[in-house]
């Protein structure tokens, strides 16, 4: 059985990703690319779905002990497990080497004290765990193919197949290394390069800190901020600068429910404001790779804009079961692609044009198709800003005139006014001010509930949505317009959860609710860093940084974030990890860091 969410750890070459367990378990892998089919999948059915165990041996039957430590080597993405036995201490270091040639997963082991018996079992399974590769030996090496793939084994212990599965069994002394490699290679092609493990190591470790150096973050939450800009850098396809909102598919956002959704892609608005992130921290060749990437992914077609595209702008996000894999805890069905790419979300205007426009203010290199793409995205919001769409939370009932939806029209329309008035670019400037003001005035007459002084989350409903928390920061309304503070009230009273987190939205149990699903969900935890940089917005410093450092507190031992928090369960549920989560925990830092240097 697959461990906690939080019991896991990310590593990941950019272009894929593994994720460890505590007791040293890959459960997750997909190969070649983050949206390929899995090689491990473990995580989303049993055993016998993939996966790769190194950790020491234990009595057949019985469950494999958990690390007594683990933690990543500085600010790297090089994970260290560290197990205390009667017989004496191991550690295992994982990681996978930025690309160079074939993707690979390298697992060190290195005794500490004592002499520790080790057990390495694994068990490769195709297609999402439904495929049993041909293993075979080539040499020295172990090779398992299927069809289009291949993966060789490399090791200096010896190994053995029983069960459809290759175990190595050895015994590790003080300073002794012995290292495991698994490459991916298309199975037409050669035998990919022998590994060189050590040499990957310090190659990575290299990598990963002269990247942090860049970072221009140096306030009290520098460790977690860190943490956070290196899980959205590896969440970055570096090929094409795609960024995927978490590696993972299917992982549920309610333990047992139907709640379970693909998440392998880029969204616009995911990448957005990941964007934003990077570049308020220093990191400007992530905003040109991921501008150039919104260039091609759009192409000449900004009209039929799409939510989100695969890493390198694919469109065809078709989304299907598995019905072999029983789900993440039997949280079925698992789903692989994404129907949601097809809905319509106004709101994704605002989130890319907002992208461009900080790129643009923050310096980075003009690119005049990249100012063309911005004005063609409003003239098509001014025909279509007034009509109803699914919302930014994807919801899969009919269509509703979503304020946040408005409001980020709104965003789009200003900041495209602001690079006309710079002289950047030509626009019809006193029509689109116009539209600015008529945006602005139909969400103040038709969204905004004057006797329970809130904005609500559609037109003519009563509903509140977390998505109005972006009104201040969006500059939509300041902060201190009292139908700005009592919608943050209002949202504290009504959509908060016992333990001070933040839902989304009402959902309705066993009958279908606004999102047009049944189930309820967790916490989302994006909307509570929303609250607290809101509170930090109107004042309420002190507030605001209680409930950012009790978000903190809801990391995983590694820093850490699902999409969720169940606070039933007191657990992280969703993908994992996720950018969406990670993300406005860097903004939320930044916000109350400048606050306390200007005495808030």
């Amino acid at each position: 059985m697959a461990g906690r969410i939080e019991d896991y750890a990310l590593i990941g070459d950019m272009q894929t990703a593994a994720l460890v367990c505590r007791d040293g378990t890959a459960d997750w892998l997909c190969l070649p690319r983050f949206d390929s089919q899995a090689a491990f999948a473990g995580l989303l059915g049993t055993e016998e779905h993939g996966f790769w165990r190194i950790g020491p041996a234990h009595p057949s039957g019985a469950a494999p002990p958990h690390a007594d430590r683990r933690r990543y080597r500085g600010d790297s993405l090089v994970l260290e497990s560290e197990w205390d036995t009667p017989r004496g201490t191991v550690r295992v270091i994982d990681f996978m080497p930025p690309r160079d040639g074939a993707p690979q997963l390298i697992r060190i082991v290195e005794g500490v004290s004592g002499r520790v018996p080790m057990r390495s079992a694994l068990r490769m399974r195709f297609a999402y765990g439904r495929v049993v590769p041909w293993v075979h030996k080539v040499g020295d090496r172990t090779v398992a193919v299927a069809g289009p793939d291949s993966v060789w084994l490399d090791t200096s212990a010896d190994t053995f197949g029983k069960d459809l599965t290759t175990y190595s069994d050895f015994t590790v002394s003080p300073g002794e290394r012995v290292a495991f490699t698994i490459s991916w290679q298309p199975s037409h092609r050669e035998a990919p390069a022998l590994p060189d493990p050590e040499g990957s190591l310090t190659a990575t470790e290299d990598f990963w800190r002269e990247w942090v150096e860049h970072c221009t973050y140096h306030g009290p939450y520098r460790d977690a901020v860190v943490r956070s800009l290196i899980t959205l850098k590896a969440l970055t396809y570096a090929p094409t600068g795609g960024i995927v909102a978490a590696p993972t598919t299917s992982l549920p956002e309610d333990i047992g429910g139907s709640r379970n959704w693909d998440y392998r892609f880029t969204w616009l608005r995911d990448a957005a404001i990941t964007l934003s992130s990077l570049l308020r921290t220093g990191y400007r060749e992530e905003a040109r790779a991921w501008r150039e990437w919104l260039l091609r992914a759009v192409a000449g077609d900004p009209e039929n804009l799409q939510i989100m595209y695969g890493i390198a702008g694919e469109r065809e996000l078709g989304e299907a079961e598995l019905p072999w894999l029983p789900g993440y805890e039997n949280s079925g069905p698992v789903r692989i692609g994404n129907g949601a790419a097809d809905q319509l979300q106004l709101d994704v205007y605002g989130e890319v044009t907002e992208a461009l426009h900080l790129a643009h203010m923050t310096g980075l290199a003009r690119n005049d198709y990249a100012s063309l793409l911005q004005l063609r995205l409003i003239g098509y919001l001014e025909d279509h800003w007034n009509e109803p769409d699914e919302g930014i939370w994807e919801v899969r009932g009919p269509r509703r005139h979503f304020v946040h939806s408005k409001v980020m029209a709104w965003v789009a329309v200003d900041r495209t006014i602001k690079l006309i008035e710079a002289g950047d670019v030509d626009g019809p400037l006193e029509r689109w001010r116009e539209l600015r003001d008529d945006i602005h005035r139909d969400v103040c007459e038709h969204g905004y509930d004057k006797e329970r002084n809130t904005f609500t989350q559609s037109y003519g409903s009563k509903e509140l949505d977390a998505s109005l928390l972006l009104i201040p920061q969006m500059g939509f309304l300041p902060p201190d317009d009292k139908r700005v503070i009592g919608t943050i009230e209002a949202i504290q009273r009504e959509l908060s959860t016992p333990d001070g987190f933040i839902l989304r939205y009402p959902t309705a149990g066993d009958d279908a609710g606004v999102d047009g699903l049944e189930g309820d969900e967790g916490a989302f935890l994006a909307c509570s860093f929303w609250l607290a940089d809101d509170l930090a917005m109107i004042g309420r410093v002190d507030e605001a940084r209680q409930l950012f450092e009790k978000l903190l507190g809801l990391r995983n031992d590694l820093g850490l974030l699902a999409e969720e928090w169940d606070p039933r369960l007191q657990r992280q549920v969703g993908n994992f990890p996720q950018a969406f989560s990670h993300v406005p925990l860097i903004d939320t830092a930044l916000r109350l860091t400048a606050s306390s240097a200007f005495g808030g």
